[in-house]
């Protein structure tokens, strides 16, 4: 089975840091985001391409874990990684890294379901999903 993954270089604005230089929490979902849009141009899974398939994947569950700070001015690369799964849902793992250090910062997770244009929950695999699954061969 092939392994998907995206990885896409973060550059840590002045913007993005607390009083004490380091990356605020929140930003993390963003950081994640740009991420899954990477990965959804890079293997025809983007937002625009489930919804040209009638059908919405909102996140229904995403967790971070802060291993070391990210500061101001560092670039760090975060790297999406597709987990297959039966289910009808998108699963990503996520791995944020110091490419000078070679530490890693931050992990993360997020958990997608498919839902109509209806806003109703979609309990099996779309046909668009599963014709992509086999592409993929995931």
């Amino acid at each position: 089975m092939a392994e998907l993954k995206t990885s896409v270089p973060l550059k840590i604005r002045f913007s993005e840091v607390d009083s004490m230089r380091i990356v605020w929490h929140g930003h993390y979902a963003k950081f994640f985001e740009d991420a899954r849009e990477a990965f959804g141009k890079q293997y025809g899974l983007g937002y625009m391409d489930i919804y040209g398939a009638g059908y919405y994947a909102p996140l229904v569950e995403m967790s971070v874990k802060y291993r070391k700070p990210i500061l101001y001015d560092m670039m760090p690369e975060v790297t999406v990684i597709y987990r297959p799964t039966e289910a009808a849902k998108i699963v990503l793992d996520y791995e944020i890294m110091d490419p000078e250090s070679g530490d890693l910062l931050a992990t993360g997770h997020t958990v997608q379901v498919f839902m109509d244009l209806n806003y109703q929950l979609v309990l099996t695999n779309p046909e668009f999903f599963e014709n992509w699954k086999r592409k993929w061969n995931v």
